[in-house]
């Protein structure tokens, strides 16, 4: 499933082509792609149709693009959730199609001419919709791309991820705490930080020698904050190495993988020597998925004193 960096990714990629562009034709191919869409067909083709866009926006795995307020009507966005094989692809108007094409846009910019814009899903996990957006509680800009304080209101349940500027440590900290679960159903939960997945829990887990099952009541300050630096570390890595390229599906807008699959330490190395200890890297069965982990960096530790 595409986590924070290939979303990332994909919305960098689409800044320059969208900003300022007009959508002058929009075609639904498959009405699933639109299960979150507030209303038929006709009703996203007839609101974004004719629609100007403000740019690209990400908060965690969620991408929207803001429309230009319309008078008297309130400011809505085109919401993108990729799933787990969404694409969104910057095509020549008259490139051909691919055969899992779910909608597609037509587009053109005041500088690039024409362009299309076109939704690619394998198994339909993904959606689009025409959602309204909503002030931020903090003030703060919504996510990455725009400084604009106003959030879709799919969205707005989604905390902050960590790599975003408006992320309040102290908060995340004090709500981890609180929480009477394990430390990576806590980093997959994305209503407490938002943009980890299965690949980078793993990889941060492993980096921060923190089993996956540790309960997180029995987490210390000092680690839960060495792990949460770990994150950011990993997530940054995979920013600046364009994401993983293990799958297909994990392409850019131009239909380029990235390579952060040959830096992975933990995910998907089951069998292989640990980078630190040498000892092989089991796999278990984790929440109808898999986690990666050293058996012998990454054990569970028994809860440390209040001031540790």
């Amino acid at each position: 499933m595409p986590e924070l960096p290939e979303v990332e990714v994909v919305r960098h990629g689409l800044q320059p082509a969208v900003t300022g562009a007009t959508i002058t034709a929009v075609e639904v191919l498959d009405e699933r792609s639109l299960k979150r869409h507030d209303g038929p067909a006709e009703d996203f083709v007839e609101r974004l149709t004719g629609a100007r866009l403000r740019g690209a926006v990400r908060r965690g795995k969620f991408l929207w693009l803001p429309i230009d307020n319309i008078v008297d009507a309130p400011a809505d966005a085109l919401v993108a959730h990729l799933g787990m094989s969404g694409q969104v692809l910057l095509r020549d108007p008259a490139a051909e199609a691919a055969a899992l094409t779910r909608i597609r846009f037509s587009l053109t910019h005041p500088v690039h001419g024409p362009l299309r814009v076109d939704f690619v899903d394998q198994r339909i996990f993904g959606s689009m919709a025409v959602d309204v957006l909503l002030p931020t509680p903090d003030g703060a800009a919504a996510g990455y791309g725009l400084p604009l304080a106003s959030i879709p209101s799919q969205v707005a349940h989604i905390a902050r991820d960590p790599l975003d500027p408006a992320f309040d440590e102290r908060l995340f900290l004090r709500r981890l705490a609180a929480k009477r679960t394990t430390i990576k159903r806590a980093l997959l939960d994305q209503t407490l930080v938002s943009g980890i997945g299965n690949i980078y829990a793993d990889e941060s887990l492993w980096a921060a020698r923190v089993h996956y099952d540790q309960p997180t009541d029995t987490l210390s300050t000092r680690k839960a904050r060495e792990l949460l630096a770990e994150v950011r570390i990993v997530l940054r890595r995979a920013l600046d190495e364009g994401g993983t390229s293990f799958d297909a599906q994990y392409v850019n807008v131009n239909g380029a993988s990235g390579y952060f699959s040959h830096s992975l330490r933990a995910y998907g190395q089951q069998g292989k020597p640990c980078g630190r200890c040498e000892r092989p890297i089991v796999r278990e069965q984790f929440m109808n998925r898999g986690s990666h982990f050293c058996p012998r960096c990454q054990r569970i530790r028994a809860p440390r004193s209040a001031s540790a």
